[in-house]
């Protein structure tokens, strides 16, 4: 049987090939004589016979070109700079990950260490070929679709039973732990303005940013830390996790007023944004979740049915942000507040995540990664000046979230040990103050020299986490030794 299919296979080749080489070969002729009946219409001085190099030559020549351009051409350049981005952001992930510390923070360092800072500055050459200025804007778009379905995610992750439980002490930690900040921020500008901000930025606009900037906790990263540790089902895990999630939910709905202030020209254009912006927090809370509930909730019977609801789900994601970037704040206010609105079904999450999380972790959030380390040039802070600013703005930003959520936490009756570490986890800055710093840069509110800070800031809070909790169990552990017959600290 096997020889009879391999004599067809030989036999419909030599047919079929002899055929397609006589067509050829037939259509020749009818090229030579179109190129004739040209060549008489043509006037003999138009006619030109070009010389030609020697073949060997030409055809190496033409090769390489041909090579050279299909490789600038800018789907290649967009492959390419993926490739290498994904690479080096599990490579420096996974080494992260071997120091005790969260992926995302190795991730954040590859995405600098692929830009100006490290390779623009080791190998110009390298990032120039790799980064071209022309293939910025392809970037930047590909790296804001993975940032849109990572804030949907969070939002979608966002348990608000879980938050009504622990109100109490969560709503008093959370707003303490962004109130501080924004005041210590908002002073802060007085020193930095005249020097650091944009000279076509007002102050209001400026100091209010670098307010809301100081208050952001990584929602995202302070669960992962909290669940590698063990600590999702503690008590100081619960009220972490709660306080976070406030956190979050307060911050971006002010980072939204402030965007639409900075934004909107004049009183009656900001106005107008921040109407616009609860009428559609309304319409999301009021009229489309209970909606949402009943579409979304469906159980998943088969393949059909979940394409279907994964086309629903993306497509509703993607409106909520189109229209809140259309009304003047950003995409990511909209995909956050649509997957906070999706009904709180096990079943239905879990779907969501595993193809939503893992595709946007992996391939996407990369890129944003890479793309804000290709903003951020640490080499223009290049003076014993600029780095004590550079200081000063981590020493604000720990002193105002650290300091307040733990004095907050230590009033609302925890011990020393669990406010620090409160203190410590919401003092986490990671992705999330990444994104508010990519829409200040975008915005023209902050310079690159204040955006090279502030991500130095993110970083430093983000990797302090870790190693202090750390201590703060260390410490409770040596002092339930000397106590064991209640087991709490003296």
């Amino acid at each position: 049987m096997g020889w009879k299919n391999l004599l067809f296979y030989v036999v419909v080749l030599l047919i079929f090939g002899t055929g397609i080489y006589v067509l050829l070969q037939f259509g020749s002729h009818l090229q030579a004589g179109a190129s004739a009946s040209q060549k008489r219409v043509e006037s003999p001085s138009s006619i030109t016979f070009p010389s030609y190099p020697p073949q060997s030559a030409a055809s190496s020549s033409v090769l390489g070109k041909v090579l050279h351009e299909n490789l600038r051409h800018p789907l290649s350049i967009l492959l390419l700079q993926v490739i290498v981005i994904i690479l080096t952001t599990r490579v420096i992930g996974t080494l992260f990950l071997k120091m005790k510390q969260p992926a995302v923070m190795g991730e954040m360092v590859a995405g600098i260490l692929l830009g100006p800072s490290f390779i623009g500055l080791l190998f110009p050459e390298v990032q120039a070929f790799l980064f071209p200025v022309a293939s910025m804007d392809a970037l930047r778009l590909l790296s804001q679709i993975g940032v849109i379905l990572f804030m949907f995610v969070v939002g979608m992750e966002l348990d608000v039973q879980h938050i009504h439980q622990k109100a109490h002490a969560a709503v008093l930690v959370s707003h303490a732990s962004i109130i501080v900040p924004f005041f210590l921020g908002t002073a802060f500008s007085l020193l930095i303005y005249r020097s650091l901000a944009p000279a076509h930025i007002s102050f209001s606009a400026f100091a209010l940013f670098m307010g809301i900037s100081m208050s952001i906790t990584a929602f995202p990263v302070l669960a992962r830390i909290i669940e590698e540790r063990g600590l999702s089902k503690s008590y100081l895990g619960s009220i972490a996790i709660a306080c976070a999630a406030v956190d979050d939910v307060t911050a971006w709905c002010l980072l939204a007023v402030v965007v639409a202030i900075a934004q909107a020209h004049g009183l009656s254009g900001a106005t107008l944004t921040v109407i616009l912006t609860l009428l559609f927090i309304g319409l999301m809370l009021f009229l489309f979740r209970p909606q949402a509930g009943r579409i979304f909730g469906k159980e998943v019977e088969n393949e059909t049915q979940s394409k279907g609801l994964m086309a629903g789900v993306l497509t509703f994601a993607f409106a909520a942000a189109l229209f809140t970037e259309v009304i003047g704040i950003h995409a990511l206010f909209g995909a956050f507040l649509a997957g906070v609105i999706l009904p709180a079904h096990a079943r239905l999450s879990v779907f969501l995540r595993e193809r939503l999380e893992t595709f946007s972790s992996v391939f996407l959030l990369p890129l944003f990664f890479a793309f804000t380390g290709l903003r951020t040039q640490i080499g223009l802070l290049d003076d014993w000046q600029s780095w004590c600013v550079c200081a000063g703005v981590v020493a604000v930003a720990i002193g105002g979230k650290f300091g307040g959520s733990t004095l907050a936490a230590r009033w609302t009756g925890m011990s020393w040990h669990d406010a620090l570490s409160i203190g410590a986890l919401m003092n986490t800055r990671g992705l999330m103050e990444l994104i508010a710093l990519n829409i200040g840069y975008d915005l023209g509110i902050l310079s690159p020299h204040i955006f090279a800070m502030m991500v130095l800031m993110a970083l430093t809070t983000t990797f302090m986490a870790g190693p202090l909790l750390w201590l703060f169990e260390l410490w409770k552990r040596r002092e339930a030794l000397v106590t064991p017959e209640t087991g709490i600290a003296a």
